[in-house]
Parts: structure tokens; C-alpha cells; sequence
């Protein structure tokens, strides 16, 4: 027998449809309304809110740890270190801890929250009616209502003890994005205060790699001049000497007119820094008769028979003087280093 041949009030949807109709009368679409609301057990027993407040503090407490470690690992492992973990190999000891402590901040934040939500927030079921886009007055002051109505069934209030875990969390967690901004370059410290020489450092000539006795320095000439104990091999020399790179000049005690310079001097030989105050050019020109040494770069020009002042030019201040005086051996040497920083970096001395 086909189908063709079965009537129509037996066909099976048919028979779906009288049932509908039945049940809901003429509407085959009526609301069935909700069903009936069923209690969770942290609703009606207040040991098991408890139990879920303190698993939600724990998720909290742990993002807080994590975080704190976070900072911990960036400070304590070296770039260059490697650790070997199973199955992963040999990794970086700085990227896997990084990432396991900040996975495990963020994922505790939000399974903390999931929890709460899903065992101590209110999770009574509303049913609200369509209503037009356009926000009226009533509409707004309902949302209001609503918002505070969800705020207090969210028991932040009352359960204190997630409220000031959770704020824990959040205000460490913008921590680890904080602590990254350390990567946009090396702490400058002090490094930039100090150079290589020292109180007992010889002035060793920068050509010929000898130390300097002040009859290698005669009148009216140029002399360049590095600490001892440098190397061009080294691999911080660049660095070094460009905050190092002395200049030595031998003028007539009496041309002498700053009285600083001539005690920082030994028997007229006076030892400026090399690096220019305005934008860090080494100085290389030097005038015999006036005793000015110029900067190739920007023309500036400094005396130094008066302290090595600015006399032209766009520099903002003196070149720095090394104190130097002789060793039980004759040689040139440091008293010290320089006593203000050397160069363009600092436009206010301190």
C-alpha cells in the first residue's frame, strides 16, 4: 500500500499536528512558558556556598601567585638560558616560564569568574518581551534597575572574600604587561656617569698602545689617549671608548687661566674628554698658537687654556677634564674618573 492510499488524518504528521492543537488549543505556537526552576545545592546549603567561595578565592589567590612569578622569572632567568622539558626539548628557560605563569594568571582569572558565576550568582530564569531598539526613559531606568538587582544577586558584596581576591587578580594581572616594557631597552642605571677611568689608570696613547710619559707630550701638540687595560677585541670597546677617549694637551702653566684646570693638570699637560657636548663628535682639530680645539661636525670650539668653555658654536657646555698627575713609575695616570658626565647625553649636570 503506498502512501498515496493511507488517508490523510492517519499520516503521522497530521497526527503531530492534532496533538499540538490539542495541547495548546488553536495556537500551534503558544509560549510553553519555562519550566520549573531548579535549585543548585549551593542554594539551599550554605557549607557548599562556602566551599564554592573559597574555590574561587583559590582560582584568584593562584592568579596572584602566578603573576608574582611571572615577575619573578623575568628578573631571574638570563636570556640566554635553556632547560630541557618532555616532551618539548630544550627550550627557553625565559619564554616557557613566561608563558606558564601568565597562562596560568589569565586562566585562573577567568575560571575563578566562570565558577562564581555558575554557583553563587543569582541564576533565576527571566524571561523579558521583544521590545524596540530605541531606548526609552523607562527602558533605561529598567536597565539601572536591573544592573543593580544583578550586582547585589552577584553577592559581591557579601561574599568579601571573592570581592578582594578578585581585585587581587585583577590589579597584578596589567602587572606582567608592565614589567615588559623593560624589553624596549637595557636600563641605563648609572653607566652613563662613568667611564673606564680610575684612580690609578695609566694614560695609554691610542696609536701606539704605550703609556704616556709627559715627555711623550710636548708642547703644542695632540695626543690621544685611552685607559689602560683596554682592548680593541673587547666587546663592549665602542661602547667604552666613546665615553673614555681622552685628548692631551700641553700648554705653559702660565697661559693657564682657569685654576681648576692647572691643579687638575700636571706640569701643563691637562686631558680633556674627546666627545663633543652637543651631539657627541669626536673632537679631532686643534689650534697650536690659541690653544682651541674645534669639532669637525658643527664647528663648535672650546679654550683650553680657560677650562675648556664654549667659545662658538652650538654646545651647551665645557668639555669635562680627567684629573691626572704621575705615577712612582713617571707615567701619566688617572686621579679618578671624570667628575660630571661626559658627551651630549646629560643637559642638566647633576
Amino acid at each position: 500500500m503506498s502512501s498515496q492510499d493511507i488517508p490523510e488524518e492517519n499520516l503521522p504528521a497530521a497526527q503531530a499536528v492534532a496533538t499540538d492543537l490539542e495541547k495548546h488549543g488553536d495556537d500551534p505556537f503558544a509560549d510553553p512558558g519555562l519550566p520549573p526552576h531548579e535549585h543548585r545545592i549551593q542554594d539551599i546549603d550554605e557549607r557548599a556556598a562556602k566551599r564554592s567561595e573559597r574555590t574561587v578565592a583559590l582560582l584568584f589567590t593562584l592568579s596572584m601567585l602566578a603573576t608574582i612569578g611571572f615577575i619573578a622569572s623575568y628578573v631571574a632567568f638570563p636570556v640566554d638560558k635553556s632547560v630541557y622539558i618532555w616532551p618539548l626539548g630544550h627550550i627557553s628557560a625565559l619564554n616557557f616560564s613566561l608563558g606558564m605563569t601568565l597562562g596560568i594568571a589569565l586562566f585562573c582569572i577567568g575560571a575563578g569568574a566562570v565558577h562564581w558565576a555558575r554557583t553563587l550568582m543569582s541564576d533565576e530564569e527571566v524571561a523579558d518581551e521583544r521590545h524596540a531598539i530605541e531606548a526609552t526613559p523607562e527602558v533605561k531606568a529598567k536597565v539601572m534597575a536591573d544592573f543593580k538587582q544583578g550586582a547585589k544577586e552577584s553577592a559581591i558584596g557579601r561574599r568579601k572574600l571573592i570581592r578582594n581576591t578578585m581585585f587581587g587578580a585583577l590589579t597584578l594581572v596589567p602587572l606582567s604587561g608592565v614589567v615588559l616594557l623593560r624589553d624596549l631597552g637595557p636600563l641605563p642605571e648609572d653607566k652613563l656617569r662613568h667611564t673606564k677611568w680610575a684612580k690609578g689608570k695609566m694614560l695609554v696613547n691610542m696609536n701606539t698602545h704605550e703609556p704616556l710619559r709627559p715627555s711623550d707630550v710636548p708642547v703644542g701638540s695632540l695626543t690621544f689617549a685611552m685607559p689602560e687595560g683596554m682592548s680593541e677585541h673587547d666587546h663592549d670597546f665602542q661602547t667604552q671608548i666613546a665615553k673614555a677617549a681622552l685628548m692631551i694637551v700641553r700648554i705653559e702653566p702660565d697661559d693657564i687661566k682657569d685654576k681648576q684646570e692647572l691643579e687638575w693638570s700636571h706640569d701643563g699637560i691637562v686631558a680633556y674628554s674627546k666627545i663633543c657636548t652637543h651631539v657627541g663628535c669626536p673632537i679631532s682639530l686643534y689650534e697650536q698658537q690659541t690653544h682651541h680645539v674645534l669639532c669637525p661636525c658643527h664647528q663648535s670650539t672650546f679654550d683650553l687654556t680657560d677650562g675648556a668653555r664654549v667659545i662658538f658654536g652650538p654646545a651647551g657646555h665645557a668639555l669635562p677634564q680627567l684629573r691626572i698627575g704621575v705615577n712612582e713609575d713617571g707615567y701619566l695616570e688617572a686621579l679618578g674618573d671624570f667628575e660630571e658626565p661626559v658627551g651630549p647625553a646629560f643637559w642638566e649636570r647633576g
